[in-house]
């Protein structure tokens, strides 16, 4: 075995599966064996793997200029036709940006600009961030702190209550429902515990909150009708901003731009990373409104610089990367093929499994689903210890299939943007075989109550 602390493993089961190489929607592992890449790598494969385009921009760009910082002044032709072009697509007015290299990191930069610009306007006390339950939203220190899910702060120590972070309901009516609630009744309920939250915490102390539109490692969560329509009148009520992390539905996910654009959001910070660039490249973006940017100017002007960045914030390599994808989802016309094969993809899955005794529930939009794997039909229980998941992923993996569990026993959906009606029916007849086995070895287990 490696010497390699791998990421989001079990430490005692690495090394599974050794993937060697890969091309389109496929990738292959080191015995040769074919897998649909099901879940876009972790969701960010969106033009699929061994494009040439974006392959040659980059090496264009290394061999014309393999690295500069933007510390101090420096800037460079690739960074500025990124931020130009994105100013151009997204909702945000006069938006500025600052590039990293995760979505983790882009999310710690928003949570350090927050406090950055209320203390220039002389609003220090305006540090609150607010997240959800079951939220994800990166793993180092504060982005680690503003996700819920408990594999990711068991052990760490999260200084959540140092950080100044709150925590309100997830808005997924299946598992969040009690008794007979309707679904505009939940809502009612979840916004109304988060408007007494800010009355108690002071509005005058929170700065921001923090939301996925659809939510991606949570289990794709996609909240009912109304909720963001209500979750914003409360928060600009109380003059707090609408942050949204679109790290994984971004740029045509969805089946549109943006997860704002089909979630009816309109967000005052915006996340970008994953689909940025496709993945070829690590890169992120912070976005923040030009009135927010012209605050920060004279506090970093009496410090000398504004004291935040990373050596590769803005690589050229990166920022080409990016350029070319935003060029080909552009020309390819890949966000309305995204919502075309996405609406098919959703009318599959549902008749595929509504009816499979092991799938609580299917939900999505676009290229991203998930089925709700449970233990009784009926009541909605779960499969304990998470092992409908692990047993569903297994089964996949034997059938050429790689997906992901998440949040336990939810089983994720997320390929590349670029794949077809044809290779979707392919994809859901190898998860179907793999459904099926994963019921009948549970029931055998004694793991299926009804």
């Amino acid at each position: 075995m490696a010497p390699v602390i791998y990421p989001t493993t079990n430490l005692t089961a690495t090394e599974q599966m050794c993937i060697d190489h890969a091309q389109g929607i496929y990738v292959y592992d080191t015995d040769g064996k074919e897998y649909i890449e099901g879940l876009a790598g972790l969701w960010c494969t969106s033009l699929g793997y061994g494009n040439t385009e974006l392959i040659e921009a980059i090496t264009e760009q290394l061999t014309k200029l393999s690295f500069s910082h933007t510390f101090g002044g420096k800037t460079h032709a690739p960074i500025q036709e990124l931020a130009e072009k994105l100013k151009t697509m997204v909702p945000i007015e006069d938006a500025y940006f600052f590039f990293g290299n995760s979505g983790s990191d882009a999310n710690d930069t928003h949570y350090k600009m927050l406090r950055y610009y209320f203390n220039a306007i002389g609003k220090p006390e305006k540090r609150k961030i607010i997240t959800r339950e079951r939220g994800y939203h990166g793993v180092t220190v504060a982005a680690g702190s503003l996700t819920s899910l408990p594999a990711n702060l068991a052990h760490f120590d999260a200084p959540v209550e140092a950080l100044h972070i709150l925590r309100s309901d997830a808005p997924h009516y299946y598992t969040g429902r009690k008794g007979n609630e309707t679904e505009a009744q939940f809502v009612d309920r979840i916004i109304d515990n988060l408007e007494q939250q800010i009355i108690a915490e002071d509005p005058d102390t929170i700065a921001a909150m923090i939301m996925e539109p659809i939510t991606g490692a949570s289990g794709v969560i996609v909240p009912p009708e109304g909720y963001y329509e209500k979750l914003q009148a409360v928060l600009r009520k109380y003059g707090i901003l609408v942050w949204a992390d679109e790290v994984i539905t971004g740029f045509g996910r969805t089946g549109a731009d943006f997860g704002c654009t089909t979630m009816g959001i309109k967000p005052d910070l915006m996340t970008f990373a994953k689909q940025l660039s496709s993945a070829y490249f690590p890169i992120s973006a912070s976005v923040i409104p030009g009135w927010m940017y012209k605050e920060m100017v004279a506090p970093s002007n009496e410090v000398g610089v504004f004291g935040h960045g990373y050596t590769y914030s803005g690589h050229p390599a990166a920022c080409a990367a990016a350029l070319k994808t935003l060029e080909i989802y552009e020309r390819d016309n890949l966000f309305d093929h995204a919502a075309e094969v996405g609406d098919y993809m959703q009318a599959q899955l549902r008749e595929i499994f509504t009816d499979h005794p092991l799938v609580g529930e299917v939900r999505g939009k676009g290229l991203i689903a998930a089925l709700e794997l449970v233990s009784n039909k009926t009541t909605g229980a779960t499969v304990p210890g998470g092992k409908g998941g692990a047993l569903a992923v297994k089964a996949c993996q034997d059938e050429g299939l790689i997906l992901r569990a998440v949040a336990g026993n939810a089983l994720a959906f997320c390929p590349p943007l670029i794949i077809t009606k044809a290779e979707v029916d392919d994809m859901l007849k190898r998860a179907k075989s793999a459904v099926d086995s994963t019921y009948e070895a549970l029931k055998a287990e004694g793991l299926i109550d009804g």
